[in-house]
């Protein structure tokens, strides 16, 4: 070797494994979306049974103590709810004075709380606060409030400064005869918990008035429990001292107990006649895709079927349950865990083809309920607060006959509410143990957020290593065009491009206003909803018409985001830096949002992943002539029709309640839904996938 010789020095392992996955960028495309999609189809596989973390909680330690007199208390107290709608003379007091009355006589304090229905409009300010304060309406008369009827009782063994919450909604202008047997429930356990001795966390019965809607008078309780609100004299402006009923004075105010430590919905319903046995649904879901502890659930779930032989189901997608490319897979899955037991007894990868689907339908609607971001019942508002809740829905066929046999089914929910107030009144500090993030496949088994986000994270692991590719690609073209330009006779008469590296602001300025763009679009329903009702079609195309007007308008103001720099060299290239920059977007919004919410992440992946890694001129297709080119174009035309959001919501909507049922006008009515509860699925669809779908028709239509 030359004395003047030096060694060149290789890149490091990681290094050369970045350049070969960025050479090779399609093929790992192809295999990192195939595994994606296999990895999500292998979940209700890879579900683990439920097991309780907390050893505190020792569900179904101790014997009921719920007896048949609390439940002949009960059970007179439900009799006159039931007859009660039966008074017509006008000095009959309210359900909100008779469940007060129970209260005080077990020596229960008690609290009313007026309140007036909620405004469902539109504030975008709303999707980055803390849980609205609420907007009193001076136009509404007395008889718009609605009433919630509060009881107390403090725990000997307690300081006050921990809470459980009981929450029975019933419509206090028509009370059904389910709610009348929810309200006996929480009745009984009121009765049996105002005597014991072990109770060391307060409790708190909220009958919640839902004339105006469940999850509406819960909300206006808790906001006014952590957050009151004050006229100019300093007094709470929904406090009172009377009775709202009679009039009756009272010695209380706003009554408050301590942090909630766990809150229990409890609700009743008319069961199916070829049930064998009562079914008791669990609905966990809050907004935003938010889950309560597992531990919580593991505990209603264990006490429910050993305690009380309740079958526990939780909701289920049942346009899946008969569909046949499910059960041909279901089948694979099984031949296929059969031979992996035959290679070796440890791998423990069978599942029946019942199970499977049964696992699928279920994970499907778990993550199409938290993608939606809106509650399933109004156990959701306490998440807002961080309090772990869940709605207990029991379905008995016995409601039918509630007359005849009154006692079982009060007694069975009555002691099934009080195993789950002592296991959690054992608890020294919030549910922690367990898991906040997993996605259920059936009552007691579940997918942990380990697992689940490893599809994720194969659907988008292209998109870093395609628009790398891209760039590096473009840059290598523009570099050896400006070589050929400087070297050229007649150079001097073109002006010499410097800077070559810097190529992609242009891009990143077309990304950046159409992003900013998408956010002027998710404003735009405010102006919307101040014009007065509209019939939800007409809301949406004149939404549309406004979005695509706002666009033009900033193409002009902002500079034209969509021309080309005027050098014909390097003109055919430039969409590959843009759409390497809108792949870099997408990857972006995506990871960002799955820290918010995982199924709407996931879910976007699904569709937005393949229309960015196939998106491309159509010009350069149309020329080439070619079968590949064909089915190029007609896979790029196809995806964008599908992705475009309310085509998107219709399509999902016909496969599930049928095409017949699904209009095009019910986009409206499900994006105001996400307005009312504050869905950062809204905040994505404008600002990630509404954009990424419309820089990709920009490159799709890109001159070449």
């Amino acid at each position: 070797m030359a004395e003047g010789d030096t060694a060149k020095p290789q890149p490091r392992p990681i290094i050369r494994l970045g350049l070969f996955l960025i050479s090779h960028s399609l093929l790992v495309s192809v295999v990192c979306c195939a595994a994606g999609v296999f990895a999500l189809l292998l979940l209700p596989v890879l579900a683990k049974n439920t097991y309780i973390s907390e050893n505190a909680l020792m569900p179904g330690s101790a014997s009921p103590m719920l007896s048949n007199d609390d439940v002949s208390r009960a059970r007179a107290f439900v009799n006159k709810v039931i007859s009660f709608d039966s008074k017509s003379d006008g000095s009959s007091i309210g359900i909100q004075e008779l469940v007060a009355q129970h209260i005080t006589d077990l020596g229960g304090e008690v609290n009313f709380h007026k309140f007036l229905p909620q405004v469902k409009k539109f504030n975008p300010l709303h999707f980055f606060s803390s849980p609205d304060q609420g907007i009193v309406q001076e136009n509404y008369t007395c008889s718009s409030y609605g009433i919630n009827t509060v009881g107390f009782i403090r725990a000997p063994r307690g300081d006050g400064k921990e809470a459980i919450i009981l929450v029975t909604p019933y419509n206090s202008v028509k009370t059904s005869t389910g709610e009348a047997v929810s309200l006996g429930i929480a009745y009984s356990i009121f009765s049996l918990l105002t005597r014991v001795t072990w109770l060391a966390k307060d409790i708190i019965w909220l009958a919640a008035d839902s004339q105006h809607g469940e999850y509406t008078a819960v909300a206006a309780w808790l906001r006014e429990y952590h957050t009151p609100s004050f006229d100019g004299s300093g007094r709470s402006l929904f406090e009172s001292n009377a009775s709202p009923i009679t009039g009756r004075k009272r010695d209380d105010d706003f009554l408050r107990a301590g942090t909630m430590a766990a809150a229990l919905v409890i609700k009743v319903t008319d069961g199916s006649e070829k049930a064998e046995r009562d079914v008791l649904n669990l609905y966990a879901e809050a907004s935003n895709g938010q889950m309560p502890n597992l531990d919580l659930i593991n505990v209603v779930n264990y006490l429910a079927v050993n305690g009380q032989r309740l079958r526990v189901k939780v909701e289920k997608l049942g346009s899946l349950l008969d569909s046949s490319w499910l059960r041909s897979l279901a089948e694979l899955f099984h031949k296929l865990g059969t031979v992996a037991r035959s290679l070796n007894l440890q791998w423990n990868f069978g599942i029946s083809v019942a199970e499977y689907i049964e696992g699928t339908a279920t994970l499907a609607s778990s993550l199409y309920n938290q993608a939606l971001g809106v509650p399933t019942g109004p156990h959701g508002v306490f998440r807002d607060y961080q309090v772990d809740a869940i709605t207990m829905e029991i379905s008995s066929k016995r409601l039918a006959n509630y007359k005849n046999r009154p006692n079982e089914l009060l007694l069975q929910g009555g002691r099934l509410v009080e195993g789950v107030i002592r296991s959690v009144n054992n608890l020294l500090e919030k549910f922690h143990q367990s898991f906040f993030l997993y996605l259920l496949t059936s009552p007691n088994k579940f997918v942990s957020v380990g697992v689940y986000m490893i599809p994720f994270a194969l659907l988008v692991a292209p998109l870093p290593m395609v628009a790398a590719s891209l760039f590096a690609d473009s840059t290598r073209r523009n570099s050896g065009m400006e070589n050929k330009v400087k070297s050229s006779p007649a150079s001097s008469d073109i002006p010499a491009i410097t800077f070559g590296s810097w190529r992609w602001l242009h891009a990143a300025k077309t990304v950046f206003i159409v992003h900013f763009w998408g956010a002027i679009v998710a404003l735009l329903p405010h102006f919307l909803s101040l014009g007065g009702d509209s019939p939800p079609l007409t809301n949406l195309l004149i939404w549309i018409a406004l979005s695509a007007f706002t666009l033009l308008i900033l193409q002009v103001i902002l500079g034209s985001s969509f021309s080309l720099p005027r050098m014909n060299q390097t003109r055919g290239m430039e969409w590959t830096l843009l759409k390497s920059v809108t792949i870099a977007a997408a990857c972006t919004g995506l990871c960002i949002m799955s820290v918010i919410n995982f199924a709407t992440a996931v879910i976007g992946a699904l569709m937005l992943v393949p229309m960015c890694l196939t998106a491309g001129p159509l010009w350069l297709d149309a020329k080439a002539k070619i079968l590949k080119s064909f089915i190029r174009v007609a896979c790029n035309v196809v995806l964008i029709f599908l992705v475009f959001p309310p085509v998107t919501y219709y399509l999902w909507k016909g496969a599930l309640v049928g095409l017949d049922n699904a209009r095009v006008g019910d986009f409206w009515n499900w994006v105001e839904s996400l307005w009312t509860w504050n869905s950062a699925t809204y905040i994505y669809m404008c600002m990630v996938h509404l954009p990424c779908w419309v820089l990709c028709v920009h490159t799709l239509l890109y001159p070449c």
